[in-house]
């Protein structure tokens, strides 16, 4: 189910708690563009968003690819964050759902 059919189901404060509290967790865009900018070598644009495992290998096989893997991965990055806001906010609103039983 997605996460606007899933706010449907709350309450006005509900939803303002639920929006609060993504703002505070969410990814940003921002920090995601200017560690990849800066520090793509090092995959710290992956160790920001995840997964884990993809950055470590990026980090250790990344000479492999003449560091190419990491100048283009800032689009596979970017959907990656998008994902992981998702998960943040549908999380979010299960634990609101959930305290307020």
């Amino acid at each position: 189910m997605s996460n606007v059919a899933l706010k449907q189901d709350l309450t006005s404060e509900q939803q303002s708690i639920v929006a609060s509290e993504f703002e505070k967790r969410k990814k940003s865009p921002l920090i995601l563009i200017l560690l990849w900018f800066f520090l793509s070598t090092f995959a710290a644009h992956r160790f920001y968003i995840g997964p884990i495992g993809r950055a470590v290998a990026m980090l250790l096989l990344g000479w492999l690819t003449l560091f190419i893997w990491n100048l283009i991965d800032i689009f596979f990055a970017w959907q990656g964050m998008q994902e992981e806001n998702e998960r943040i906010e549908k999380h979010i609103i299960e634990e609101v759902k959930l305290h307020s039983k």
